[in-house]
């Protein structure tokens, strides 16, 4: 086993026994400690990838407090993304999530 050097830092980069960059940021892209976190969010310099923050808004909860069915809603928002998208060029991928977890919320 490889002891020190490019190549043992260059094995460890992203894992749990990287000492200075944060595995979770690494793996994810997000990260529970946020900008308090003790290690290194590295973060890319360039990118495919188009990140489009706090776009879709779900409806309000009903009159008893529970969730409404948004699905027509959802598919309405996609459906409109993704030919607003492709007015710019080719589209590979849409994604979208909802991070409710409270170490992901807003990431």
């Amino acid at each position: 086993m490889e002891s020190g050097g490019a190549g043992y830092l260059a094995r460890i980069i992203g894992t749990e026994e990287d000492k200075v960059n944060c595995s979770f940021y690494f793996k994810i892209g997000a990260c529970r400690h946020g900008d308090g976190c003790s290690r290194l969010h590295l973060k890319p310099n360039f990118s495919q990838t188009l990140l489009l923050s706090h776009m879709y808004v779900p409806p309000t909860p009903g009159p008893d407090g529970k969730p409404v069915d948004d699905t027509d809603a959802f598919e309405d928002f996609f459906e409109e993304m993704y030919d607003e998208m492709k007015k710019y060029g080719e589209v590979e991928e849409l994604i979208v999530c909802e991070n409710l977890g409270d170490h992901l919320f807003g990431n």
